[in-house]
């Protein structure tokens, strides 16, 4: 069974260009190292390592560096022990309808503004802090801008950094340097541990997209290895590094409150993104691996699969790059980044309203009563000073009919 798989697995007509077997691309030790598969065996136990140094980093530096740039948490309020609101948050839904808030109303006891205020602090109390975004966004960015530096550097020299032409000459019988095997080997540990800690990262409005993005990006990494594809894949990491260290710093001075210096950084990631994303990947690298690389061979499965994963890529820069357009716009227009626009997905849901029902939780009854008691008190008020005012009026008129019947009377 194992045979079969493996014989159906690596067939030459899905891995290699037409006409081209395994043994044409056989290499000598002389001259050079043909990417296999079994060199990603890696990738696996490096993700976990990425897990510790990130728990280590965070603890030890990032934790300590928040506190230096002055990040501030909010202060939130604990939503009280009611057990069947407790179950239905989290069994059934973060966020109930209204045929649900009733429903609950009979179940608890509890009237429906009490069972909304109680939803609204609960979900309010999962939200990350931002000492919990800055350690996470200072992570990444340390990570990306290695990989960026460390990509640069192993890329410059190489002739297919600037003539594009130079990743098909030879295909597929190009050797691997040493620098850009590391280069793939910490990308996709990288990405893997990424998608292992997805559960317990930040959720933005785009975690959807990520996993995909996540996905997308270890099969393209994967296959682009396995396929010895390994020159246009060292381009597509750099293009996407170049921007993502950005995001992330001006991530971490938001957090921070520096406003001045996040949108500084912001307006630099934006120009590096939309030109990287939108103008040298469709334009120079994806035009490479659909169009020049057929000068060099005929099309077959895995080039149809690779472009396609490229394209996926594409698809998201194209939403991205919206997100990033909404936000110059309030940049430009407003004069500051209100808001990530990727932000954790409860920040516009209850952002305003806490600042509205904050005093609330130590006795609803209670308060509910002070409140009566209030709009009780302005009542009587406003209806002293209607009182007031009508009699003030009456008086002043009292007072000028005499002086109107005098008048009268000596004319």
């Amino acid at each position: 069974m194992e045979a079969m798989l493996d014989k159906w697995l690596w067939q030459e007509e899905f891995w290699l260009p037409p006409g081209i077997s395994w043994k044409d691309i056989e290499m000598k030790e002389h001259e050079g190292h043909y990417p296999l598969p079994r060199d990603l065996i890696y990738t696996l136990p490096l993700a976990f390592g990425f897990i510790v140094v990130r728990y280590i980093f965070e603890r030890l530096i990032a934790l300590p560096l928040s506190k230096y740039l002055g990040v501030k948490d909010r202060i939130q309020i604990r939503a009280p022990s009611v057990p069947k609101l407790e179950a239905f948050y989290k069994h059934n839904n973060r966020q109930p309808s209204q045929s649900e808030v009733v429903a609950l109303v009979k179940q608890s006891g509890l009237s429906q503004r009490k069972i909304q205020t109680w939803f609204r602090h609960r979900r309010n109390q999962d939200r990350p802090s931002n000492t919990k975004k800055f350690c996470e966004a200072s992570w990444r960015f340390v990570f990306y801008f290695i990989a960026f530096t460390a990509g640069l550097g192993s890329l410059i020299n190489t002739p297919w950094f600037l003539d594009h032409r130079e990743c098909w000459r030879g295909y597929p019988k190009q050797p691997v340097a040493e620098p850009h095997y590391w280069y793939y080997i910490m990308e996709l540990g990288f990405y893997v541990s990424l998608l292992l800690c997805v559960s317990v990262d930040v959720k933005r409005k785009d975690f959807k997209e990520q996993v995909i993005h996540h996905i997308a990006t270890i099969a393209l990494i994967g296959f682009s290895y396995c396929g010895n594809y390994v020159r246009v894949g060292t381009l597509v990491m750099l293009v996407h590094d170049s921007s993502d260290f950005l995001l992330e710093s001006a991530k971490m001075f938001h957090y921070a409150s520096w406003r001045r210096t996040c949108d500084s950084l912001f307006v630099v990631f934006s120009l590096v993104f939309l030109i990287t994303r939108l103008v040298v990947f469709p334009g120079r690298v994806v035009h490479t691996t659909l169009v020049v690389s057929l000068d060099f061979f005929q099309p077959f499965l895995g080039y149809y699969f690779f472009n396609a994963l490229l394209l996926v890529l594409q698809a998201l820069h194209i939403f991205w790059a919206y997100l990033i357009l909404r936000m110059v716009y309030k940049f430009v227009f407003l004069g500051k980044v209100e808001r990530d626009e990727r932000s954790d997905e409860e920040s516009e849901v209850d952002d305003d309203d806490d600042d509205e029902e904050e005093p609330e939780e130590e006795g609803e009854d209670c308060s509910w009563e002070q409140r009566k008691d209030a709009i009780n008190s302005k009542l009587a008020s406003l209806a002293n000073n209607c009182v007031l005012n009508n009699l003030t009026n009456q008086r002043s008129i009292n007072s000028r009919l005499p002086k109107a019947r005098q008048w009268t009377t000596s004319n």
